[in-house]
């Protein structure tokens, strides 16, 4: 589905690289179900793997951020295309474990957004998927 853009490139940039994924990082919660609608869509396309609405997201976070001691996306690569309100992102994930190890991951996400929060995210993960 289409949606009328409510946010210019770099806002776009804003929402996608520091402000959801630095509250991800930061694993605040609220922060990061502030940045979605609440009958957003998230699809995991390398896993087949879906949360929708407010109650799968909050699931899905809760569990990813128990999951990793530490979790950091860096490195990224942004395409905007402001007048349809979408945005694309490649990025290094590194998630540390409690016990030290380290997964690295190289994701790219596809974001629709509707008035200034995601209505749907599409993820491609090179790893196994860590949002189940």
């Amino acid at each position: 589905m289409q949606y009328a853009p409510s946010l210019g490139r770099d806002a776009l940039i804003e929402l996608a690289t520091r402000t959801y994924f630095g509250a991800v990082d930061a694993k605040d919660l609220a922060a990061t179900l502030a940045c979605f609608h609440d009958t957003a869509l998230f699809h995991v396309q390398t896993s087949f793997t879906t949360h929708e609405g407010r109650a799968g997201l909050e699931r899905m976070f809760t569990d990813f951020f128990a999951a990793w001691e530490t979790i950091v996306h860096r490195d990224f690569v942004c395409t905007v295309d402001a007048a349809h309100g979408r945005i694309a992102a490649s990025f290094e994930a590194v998630l540390t474990a409690a016990d030290g190890r380290v997964t690295r991951l190289s994701n790219t996400n596809f974001w629709k957004v509707r008035d200034g929060r995601f209505q749907e995210v599409h993820v491609y993960m090179s790893g196994a998927n860590v949002l189940v």
